[in-house]
Formats: structure tokens, sequence, C-alpha cells
């Protein structure tokens, strides 16, 4: 049975993640994600489970930035999770007996005309995270009513719903990817996505671009793209790619073999199967057998069978 450490306490929306992934394994809930992140990378979990991107947030850059930073890690899955808050509270607490109200900031974001309308005058305070704002909500003497969080964490911390689904997109879903330590890599499926941290060899004007040209060449489409500071002064950045196909595909292969050449440095961190299962549309001249014609039409010039 694996051992996965996951952003706790009990009842985060990354524990939900962790259980649709696998329902089975052990959880390690840890304080932080990198505490979860570093769990993985010291063995002492066979793997972690973290958020990546909100559908309406955007990236997650806490994540981000430890990806970037210490030992590799390999992503090998990840799930898309819908988000559901609720306003969660001690049994018999109504709406109107609601002064303080607990959560995470990201969630009160997203439940910003929730809060405005049924509670304006409530005052809101920030959380590390919504089930840890659900377990303090929970613990007698508590000096706050109500906590925003998933359902699950009332399960877990004895509250009782009293508004549900309150976000204020009911759309929204939260990426969530399982990483370990390197190893073997998922087997291509034909609806894959790769994910990359590659930082710049020197600033200079078109850098980026010549980035991208190495995708747009090829046809490799990118699912998400985001700068990163790398802490050594303004405007020194790194960047973070998703991009559709698998490293065994040939496109995305040259690709990376083209920003290993212009770049100081590009840490791979997988390819795995997308969990929406939407295959990229390849070009012509853009197929794996394509690559392969032209290699041996090359080899043929070369050695002057022209």
């Amino acid at each position: 049975m694996a051992k996965l450490a996951y952003l706790g306490p009990e009842g985060t929306f990354t524990e939900e993640a962790l259980r649709l992934m696998e329902p089975d394994a052990e959880r390690l809930p840890c304080p932080t994600v990198a505490a979860a992140l570093n769990a993985a990378r010291s063995g002492e979990a066979d793997g972690a489970v973290v958020p990546l991107e909100n559908s309406l947030e955007g990236a997650i850059t806490t994540t981000l930035d430890e990806f970037a930073w210490g030992d590799p890690l390999l992503i090998t899955a990840e799930v898309l999770l819908p988000v559901r808050f609720s306003l969660l509270a001690r049994p018999g607490t109504e709406l109107v007996h609601i002064k303080r109200v607990y959560s995470h900031p990201a969630a009160i974001t997203q439940c910003r005309g929730f809060l405005s309308r049924e509670l304006p005058d409530a005052v809101v305070v920030a959380a590390p995270s919504t089930a840890a704002a659900a377990q303090e909500v929970s613990l007698p003497g508590s000096p706050y009513d109500a906590a925003i969080a998933a359902p699950i964490a009332g399960e877990h911390y004895g509250l009782v719903e009293v508004a549900a689904n309150i976000g204020d997109r009911p759309d929204t879903m939260t990426r969530f990817v399982r990483v370990g330590r390197p190893g073997t890599l998922p087997e291509p499926t034909g609806a894959d996505r790769t994910t990359l941290v590659v930082f710049l060899a020197d600033d200079h004007p078109g850098a980026l671009l010549e980035m991208l040209t190495e995708f747009s060449v090829r046809g490799v489409n990118l699912t998400r793209i985001e700068s990163r500071p790398t802490g050594d002064g303004i405007g020194r950045y790194f960047f973070h790619f998703d991009l559709e196909g698998h490293v065994a595909d040939a496109r995305v292969g040259e690709a990376i073999s083209g920003l290993h050449r212009i770049c100081s440095e590009v840490r791979f961190f997988g390819s795995y199967p997308r969990a929406d299962r939407v295959s990229p549309q390849i070009k012509r001249g853009m197929d794996d057998s394509d690559f392969t014609e032209a290699a041996a039409w090359l080899s043929r010039i070369r050695a002057g069978d022209v």
C-alpha cells in the first residue's frame, strides 16, 4: 500500500483529490505543500499529492516554486477536482449567528459574492488552509463562528453545513498532481501532458520568443505557461510549461532538446496521462512517422545517396 503525503490537516480538498487518485493509499497529512513534497523527496512517503492550478485563480504559486528548487520530482498522474465550498459551523449555529468567518484566502476570494450578499457585516479572517479553518471552528471557545471549507471537512470535525455550494463560480475546478521520486515514466496514452521548469541562460531581447519557437515549429501546444522570479534580482525569472504530448513523442522530445541547447537548465517533471483525456491535434509533418522518415532522408543525403 502506497503512503502519500498531502496538504493537511484532514479535510482539505487535497485529501479529497488523493482519495480519488488512490483510495487505498495510506495518507500522511502535512502542514504545507513544501512539507508534503519534502516527505516524498526524503522517502518518508512514497509520493505526494499537491494542488497545481485552479480554473479561477490560476497557478498555485507555492507549488510552482517548490517544484523549481530542491531535488527533482516526477509527476505521474493528475486529477481534476470540482471545488465545492460550504459554510460550516458547530451544530445549532444559524446564518444570523455568524459574525466571524475563517478560511483560506483562495476560498475567501472564490466566495466573495456569497459573503457580501449573505454576511456583509461578518469579519473574514485568513487561515492556513480550509481544513485548518474547519478544525479551529470545531474547538470549544473558538473565536470563529464558521469556516468556508470542503464538505469533507465537516465530516472530519463534526461541523454542519449552514450553506452549501457557496462559491461564486459553480464550475470551478482545481488540478492536483501526484508526484514521487524520479523513476520509470508512465507509458504514452495518446492523451498526455508534459511539465517542465526552464531557466534562461541570459536575459536578452527575444529570449522568451526563442523558447516558444522550439514548441511552435514542432507543433507542440502549450496548455500553461507561468513566469516566476528567481530571487536573484528584479526582472530575473524562470518559466513553468505544461504542454500536450509525451516525451516519447518525437515532436515533444525534439522541442525539449531544443530548449536544452539554448537554456541554462531544463528541469523535466514528467509525462503523464491527462485527466481530461484530451488528445492533441497533430499538425501535418509532426507525427512520429514524419520525423522518422525525415531522419532517414537526411541520412541518405549525408551518405551521398541522392
